[in-house]
């Protein structure tokens, strides 16, 4: 593996003290944009809050400024139009504040009709989401998550040992939380897109913490007589070059999403890359210094009574 640093001797351990407070911090504005998308008072999009959505097809293609000044000044200014590939595809979003009138679809192709009307389309599809679906969709994103934390417990505490699979898990949850927080503060739109990128992050953040946790079982079972704080650290710089490159990689790859994937996938490839940030961050600032702490507590109290019995 290219090894860009080459040989580092972070402590990492040493500011675990620093980094669980920054956590800490993280983890609580997670709890308050969860508490706030379950009140109905974020960002949700249609799927979540309800809504229509109409996809048309222009027989050329449109300015996308022209769509929404139109849309503005027909009353409907928080609408939200995105354009596909090639200009000629557009599609509407309403959200249920807007679209509980009914005919919203059919309003929207008024809009274009009279607007445009060199510029001839075909409706290419419409979508209605109630708000009984919306609050059905979110709870099934709350199930996915949480059964995405009993599967990560279980499959370390088989592959390692359980307080392995609790730090991991609260890594990974740690990482979802950050994220979800970041997109309320910047007021993103909280979609179906967006779990799956919680998700995918998710799977992401396990995968750098198993490399982690694999170098520490290695050096655990080889330097019996170190200190498991020189173990953690330097199993952490053994592998900090690979997380580094990888990560890279995979930030090469989200950053042409963001910014030539269009709008579609602006949100999904912008959740991603604050995901890999913060899930690289926790792999090595969250889950191990977690584990260092438990067995550190563990021995403290396995030494606790022998102290006693020798002053007795």
């Amino acid at each position: 593996m290219m090894e860009i640093l080459g040989k580092t001797k972070v402590d990492f351990v040493a500011w675990r003290r620093t980094a669980f407070t920054v956590s800490a911090v993280l983890c609580l504005l997670g709890i308050v944009s969860i508490i706030q998308i379950g009140r109905g008072a974020a960002n949700l999009g249609i799927d979540f809050a309800g809504g229509t959505s109409v996809q048309l097809k222009f027989s050329k293609p449109v300015d996308l400024g022209r769509v929404r000044t139109l849309l503005a000044e027909s009353g409907l200014k928080d609408s939200e139009p995105q354009q596909f590939a090639g200009g000629d595809r557009i599609m509407v979003r309403l959200k249920r504040a807007e679209g509980s009138q009914a005919g919203m679809a059919q309003r929207v192709q008024d809009i274009f009709s009279k607007g445009l009307p060199d510029n001839p389309f075909v409706v290419e599809g419409t979508n209605e989401v109630g708000p009984a679906i919306g609050k059905d969709l979110q709870k099934a994103a709350l199930w996915a998550i949480a059964f995405s934390m009993i599967g990560i417990i279980a499959y370390i505490a088989w592959r390692f040992e359980f307080k392995f699979g609790i730090a991991a898990a609260i890594a990974t949850l740690h990482d979802v939380l950050a994220v979800l927080g970041f997109f309320y503060v910047l007021n993103g739109e909280i979609t179906l897109l967006i779990i799956t990128a919680l998700l995918t992050l998710a799977g992401y953040s396990l995968t750098d913490t198993v490399v982690v946790f694999d170098r520490i079982r290695e050096n655990l079972q080889g330097r019996r007589k170190e200190s498991l704080g020189d173990v953690i650290n330097m199993s952490i710089n053994e592998v900090l070059s690979r997380t580094i490159v990888t990560s890279l990689t995979v930030l090469l790859v989200l950053l042409a999403l963001f910014m030539l994937g269009g709008e579609v996938l602006h949100d999904f490839s912008l959740a991603l890359i604050a995901g890999v940030c913060v899930g690289t961050y926790s792999s090595w600032f969250v889950a191990s210094p977690i584990v260092y702490e438990w067995r550190t507590w563990e021995r403290s109290k396995l030494k606790a009574p022998v102290k006693a019995k020798v002053k007795g």
